[in-house]
């Protein structure tokens, strides 16, 4: 099982720190228009009047609101591995990869409740972004090998990417069934999905 790269959807990458911050505006204006009206009343020239920016600029950097979307889920994606790595180093080595789950699961959840269309894009999971390759889980179990194998003291090897792609699976699962249930997650079901990663967690890494 070979780490899974992660999606290229920029048609050009900004150079200059001009170019940048049109980036980041236009991937902010995207993640609040996600949120206000949702993925399929979405569009480029939307996008462009929220940022205040040309729409030749959304252009030069996305083909259509899919590769934007595809960007904005990769963004989500570097942003959660920081606020992962923050709690890590916070966190120090108490608590093994008990604390480390805990850190993935709440910043997750976290995110899931804060960040600008988050609920809609997440890691690329709600809507279909990306290669076919590229599966959105297989992304982020792959990063989570990365942020936590020197975290654990193992090598960050098939098995390990296995073990992460399983929890990964199962936590998107159930959190976006908590979020069905109740707008903010129910706690019931969250409560639950944390004790079954406990449980498979601590076969797997014990």
């Amino acid at each position: 099982m070979k780490p899974v790269p992660h999606a290229t959807s920029l048609r050009r990458a900004p150079v200059q720190r001009r170019s940048a911050e049109r980036l980041t505006r236009i991937l902010d204006a995207c993640a609040d228009l996600l949120d206000e009206v949702g993925y399929d009343a979405l569009s480029t020239r939307a996008v462009a009047q929220r940022a205040s920016v040309p729409i030749g600029s959304v252009y030069r950097f996305f083909g259509n609101k899919r590769q934007m979307a595809d960007a904005l889920a990769q963004r989500n994606l570097e942003r959660y591995s920081e606020r992962v790595t923050q709690r890590l180093r916070q966190a120090g080595e108490d608590g093994g990869w008990r604390t480390a789950m805990d850190a993935v699961l709440d910043e997750y959840l976290e995110m899931k409740r804060t960040a600008p269309g988050f609920s809609l894009v997440d890691f690329g999971n709600q809507i279909p972004v990306g290669a076919r390759h590229a599966e959105p889980n297989h992304r982020v179990a792959g990063r989570l090998t990365e942020l936590l194998s020197g975290h654990l003291d193992r090598e960050p090897d098939d098995d390990l990417r296995r073990v992460f792609l399983i929890a990964v699976e199962t936590a998107d699962t159930l959190v976006h069934l908590a979020f069905r249930v109740a707008p903010e997650g129910d706690e019931r079901i969250i409560a639950e999905a944390r004790e079954m990663l406990r449980a498979y967690l601590a076969r797997a890494l014990d």
